[in-house]
């Protein structure tokens, strides 16, 4: 059995990788709205991602012998100014993303909970391959004209994204 802090830790992780997919969706609909299929695909994909992330989650629980429990997830910012503007949230995301398994890592260390360490170092790459792929994308949409020609360019090749 895990120690009661970690395990609530982990549940709240798989929560909040619910809820990146549920904002991801909500980015995605806005995409969706203006005819950007690509972005718009770009984020679908990215949130099934976020819960392949969750169930990651459930089932480290379940093989630890603990209960998964599910919590409201908090609904999404439905109201976007710009691509650029999702861009900057959906890294501001995944850097909150990245502080919240920082911190489980520091919990599981604390503990001496190896399973745990071991399970979150795939996590912890992952997290620095999302923080940089966010990068990249602010500083290509940074001062490009939306529906401009590279904005068009992007979209198609986003719309490749699986």
């Amino acid at each position: 059995m895990l120690p009661k802090g970690l395990v609530t830790a982990l549940n709240n992780q798989m929560t909040y990788e619910f809820e990146a997919a549920h904002s991801y969706m909500a980015m995605a609909s806005y995409f969706s709205a203006h005819g950007y299929r690509g972005f718009a695909n770009f984020y679908i994909v990215q949130a099934e991602e976020e819960r392949s992330h969750a169930m990651k989650f459930y089932h480290f629980l379940v093989s630890m012998g603990e209960r998964p429990h599910f919590q409201t997830l908090k609904a999404p910012n439905n109201m976007h100014e710009s691509p650029l503007h999702i861009a900057k949230q959906s890294l501001e995301q995944e850097q909150a993303v990245t502080r919240s398994i920082y911190s489980i890592m520091d919990l599981a260390i604390e503990h001496k909970e190896h399973a745990t360490i071991q399970f979150l170092h795939w996590f912890i790459d992952e997290q620095v391959e999302e923080e940089e792929l966010f990068r990249d994308i602010i500083q290509k949409l940074s001062g490009v004209s939306v529906g401009g020609d590279f904005f068009m360019t992007m979209d198609r090749e986003l719309a490749e994204r699986k």
